[in-house]
């Protein structure tokens, strides 16, 4: 008696049944991609979904950082990310807009984090206080949040020390921190007792946090030496980190709406728009000055400044301008044009009284660069149109009179009666003549007395 092979398989297809075998395979085969893609997938969208992602916050608060803030908050909801990472090291800036950046903070759809890894000072600790949690770096500090001006100078308006004041205590309670501390941040005329530090902010300071001391008060929940450290803090270390930095042209935005930069982009400009229109014919100044205006205009655009309002009166004031040169209007053209550009340029700015400064140097320093160029090249100006330099040469056919002080004592004859003026022949040639003053008959004899230049004074000769 044969032994039956253990190869079941096999033997079916010996009897013939090779396509169910086959089938069979197939379908085993089939089921098991069909698993293995679907935990595939599954697996590659939780990685997706559970995403870290780390969002920088180093610039001056302006109306670009927010923006770039929203932007990616809103494409971290999108991916359904884990965590936002705000990385802060920024000197502060704007209020109003400081207020926007942490209302967009706080009512993110995704957990927050405030990583401090420099300083997070004025408007900086007001956004750190709108997230969810706060780590900071060893090194690092926050507060000082106390209002100034553009120059720095402290800001005493009492109806603005306290808007700002309950705006960083309710950040502060928004976690559950000891609003007070908040206080001491924003107003020096308030006394803070500081007790977990073992000391107390007396009136005319200012509280400022080290990373340690914040850490016993309650203003920081981690010290974190690094990013990993805050994500093992959240129990994420196994998450996809993404690093979501600033596009190309919001990080030209951030260069180009610098105050010195901006300021020699009007330079620029200025000094090219009016080169070119002084100097016509070279292209290359007016290429510069457009340029620079573009750049000016585009770059507080992305930032957020600019809108086409201050586009349109730029532009309207720099076609007035132009009429001016061409279309007389007893200066109203020049006027609506200079009025124009100004009300462009400002409207374009974060601040209007720095973005005018701005304005008045650039002029300055354009007017000296084309007064410079225009005295290199004043033999191609415009204003060579407007100066008869052609001249009565020789070489172009032009004769002088001959010099007529040899005539002087010669006689001739009056062709036409002088009254005083008429006609006398003297040396055999017609010439003008005139007398004293008396009158001389028409063939009476004369006699040169005197050459003013073209005029000869005769008399009649006794």
């Amino acid at each position: 008696m044969r032994r039956r092979s253990s190869l079941v398989p096999f033997d079916i297809v010996r009897k013939g049944d090779s396509r169910s075998f086959w089938a069979k395979v197939l379908l085993i085969a089939a089921f098991g991609l069909s698993v293995f893609g679907f935990a595939t997938t599954e697996q590659a969208a939780a990685a997706s979904e559970g995403a870290v992602y780390v969002v920088p916050v180093k610039q001056t608060v302006e109306s670009g950082l927010a923006s770039f803030i929203d932007r990616a908050l809103t494409e971290a909801e999108e991916a359904k990310a884990s965590l936002v990472v705000l990385d802060v090291n920024t000197p502060g800036g704007e209020l109003r807009t400081a207020e926007e950046i942490g209302t967009r903070i706080r009512t993110a759809k995704v957990p927050t984090v405030a990583y401090v890894t420099g300083k997070a000072a004025s408007a900086g600790a007001y956004l750190t206080l709108n997230a969810g949690g706060i780590a900071m770096a060893p090194g690092t500090s926050i507060g000082a949040a106390m209002i100034v001006d553009a120059n720095g100078q402290p800001i005493e308006n009492p109806k603005y020390v306290s808007f700002w004041t309950s705006e960083m205590v309710a950040a502060a309670q928004l976690n559950g921190r000891n609003p007070d501390i908040a206080v001491g941040m924003v107003d020096p005329g308030r006394v803070v007792e500081l007790k977990e530090l073992g000391r107390t902010k007396d009136k005319g300071q200012i509280i400022t946090l080290s990373a340690q001391d914040a850490l016993k008060v309650g203003y920081a929940d981690k010290l974190a030496s690094s990013v990993e450290e805050v994500l093992a803090w959240k129990g994420l270390s196994d998450r996809t980190v993404v690093e979501f930095n600033p596009s190309f042209s919001e990080r030209l935005a951030e260069f180009v709406t610098g105050s010195g930069v901006s300021t020699i982009l009007l330079i620029l400009g200025i000094a090219g728009i009016a080169i070119e229109m002084l100097v016509p014919g070279f292209g290359a100044p007016g290429i510069v000055g457009l340029l620079s205006f573009g750049l000016y205009f585009f770059g507080h655009a992305i930032a957020g400044f600019a809108g086409m309002e201050s586009i349109v009166f730029f532009v309207l004031g720099i076609a007035f301008l132009v009429f001016e040169m061409f279309v007389p209007s007893f200066g109203i053209l020049g006027l609506l044009g200079c009025a124009g550009v100004v009300a462009g340029i400002a409207m374009a700015a974060n601040d209007t009284g720095d973005a005018v400064r701005s304005l008045g140097w650039a002029v300055l320093a354009a007017a000296v660069i084309v007064a410079v160029f225009a005295y290199i090249f004043r033999r191609k100006g415009i204003w060579n149109k407007f100066i008869l330099r052609e001249r009565l040469s020789t070489e172009g056919g032009y004769v002088p009179n001959e010099p007529r002080e040899s005539w002087l004592g010669q006689e001739g004859i009056a062709l036409t009666t002088l009254r005083p003026a008429g006609i006398a022949e003297i040396s055999g040639s017609r010439v003008d003549v005139v007398t004293s003053g008396e009158y001389v008959d028409r063939g009476t004899p004369i006699i040169v007395t005197a050459i003013d230049g073209t005029r000869i004074v005769v008399k009649e000769r006794k």
